[in-house]
């Protein structure tokens, strides 16, 4: 009967101690990049048609590629209000993704690079001192590109390609180019275009 009591406290003192262990340190915050499975890029010109540029790809880095979509082409010697728009299809309703960049202007940046003989040309429309901060509630207090509004220009008529890429974390300020900025791509998609 001793041995039994005796087995018991020895039991009960080694739950205790085991569950005052210290392992009550805050664990570190993880913020994940975020999911984009469809960029939407709408071009609209003071007077004409808008063109809409969307890339979406659900499965992610599955094996299907992006459905690649050009709403029509571009009219020459003409300047378009651009904005992009990223969604997270993957939850029912799709999630915002525009909304966390937003809050984060400080550590998201798209860029734009136009190639193979477009006659174009782009400039950011927006900046980090647009947007709140989703840690303080206020605006931010940098003026760095953030590039969900932008400008395309376009001249002679040509065909060529328009990419669009979203860094995450990049240098700021930097000079335009992804070789500069560094930092992690959330998304990139190259679009064939036309002006006329």
């Amino acid at each position: 009967m001793k041995t039994i009591k005796f087995l018991s406290l020895a039991l009960i003192a080694g739950q205790l101690f085991v569950s005052c262990s210290n392992d009550d340190n805050d664990p570190e915050e993880v913020n994940e990049e975020e999911t984009i499975t469809t960029m939407t890029v709408t071009l609209t010109p003071t007077a004409g048609t808008t063109v809409t540029l969307t890339s979406r790809d659900l499965d992610g880095d599955g094996p299907n590629a992006p459905e690649i979509n050009v709403s029509g082409n571009l009219a020459a010697n003409t300047t378009y209000n651009g904005m992009v728009a990223l969604l997270n299809e993957t939850e029912t309703p799709a999630e915002d993704v525009n909304e966390e960049i937003e809050g984060e202007a400080a550590e998201h940046q798209f860029f734009f690079a136009v190639g193979g003989g477009l006659n174009a040309s782009t400039a950011y429309a927006d900046e980090e001192s647009d947007y709140v901060s989703a840690e303080t509630g206020t605006n931010f207090t940098t003026n760095n590109p953030v590039g969900i509004k932008f400008t395309l220009t376009t001249t002679d008529a040509s065909t060529g390609t328009l990419a669009v890429t979203l860094r995450h974390e990049p240098k700021k300020p930097n000079d335009g180019t992804l070789v500069d900025a560094g930092g992690e791509t959330d998304i990139t998609q190259t679009f064939s275009l036309t002006i006329e």
